[in-house]
């Protein structure tokens, strides 16, 4: 396998020499997979730790019922945080896939978003982690807890928790998509603005359709879900101001004066 080479815009190969790029790319994402999931395993417990500490205090540690479900539970954990670590490489590959296919300066405009794509990511995790993760397990537990013994078994919570973290994740980068897409002319802060009614119905579905079945777990991951859309607008909104003045640079001047 060679390390694919990133396309001009507008430059035109066959069929197979897309797919031969497809292939390369793949095969570069699933290694980005691998490291990251090696590295992972390696400090799994450190992981496990962390996520214990968003249980009651009544809770200290989750139960296994299984023989093997110890190693299966630092394979499935290492294997999502494993995901999270080769996201910045997945999301480039992705980015140079695709762009040749815009317009010939879109990877450059493009391209600066990219940096704010794992800071973005790792700030959703947080916010995971920090607010939606022991407000959904808190009130999860504790319902209708009088009539049962509640314990937690480690597969279903741990599966639950990295769910929680990568979604958050995700939402998180919206700022960085619409962006993106404003810049290389895709959408515009006006759309956005127009359509922010429909806009409004898709993420609350978005939310619904997100990891957590309690309320509690909805309303925080629609909350973010819309302040971030109303960013990506105001963003958007920037970037087009600053492309206008570079445009027409003897207008601003005019304006000024």
């Amino acid at each position: 396998m060679r390390l694919p080479r990133k396309l001009s815009s507008g430059e035109e190969v066959t069929l197979v020499e897309h797919l031969d790029e497809l292939r390369n790319r793949l095969f570069v994402c699933i290694a980005a997979v691998i490291v990251g999931f090696a590295l992972a395993f390696w400090r799994h417990g450190d992981i496990l730790r962390l996520l214990n500490r968003q249980l009651p205090h009544n809770i200290e540690k989750p139960i296994t019922l299984g023989v093997s479900e110890p190693f299966t539970i630092a394979v499935t954990v290492s294997l999502y945080a494993g995901l999270c670590l080769a996201l910045p490489v997945i999301f480039y590959q992705l980015y140079a896939f695709v762009i040749p296919a815009f317009a010939p300066d879109s990877g450059r405009k493009a391209l600066p978003v990219l940096v704010f794509v794992p800071a973005l990511f790792l700030a959703g995790v947080a916010f995971g982690y920090l607010v939606v993760l022991p407000a959904a397990v808190s009130f999860l537990l504790g319902f209708d807890a009088n009539n049962y013994h509640v314990e937690v078994q480690a597969k279903n919570y741990y599966t639950f928790a990295m769910l929680i973290l990568a979604a958050m994740g995700f939402i998180f980068e919206m700022p960085a998509a619409i962006l993106a897409l404003s810049r290389m002319g895709v959408v515009s802060s006006r759309m956005l603005r127009k359509n922010r009614r429909y806009a409004i119905f898709v993420l609350t579905v978005v939310a619904a359709a997100l990891p957590g079945v309690d309320p509690v777990s909805m309303l925080l991951e629609l909350v973010p879900l819309l302040v971030l859309f109303e960013l990506s607008v105001w963003l958007a909104r920037i970037s087009e101001g600053r492309r206008a003045r570079r445009s027409d640079p003897g207008g601003e001047a005019t304006t000024s004066a």
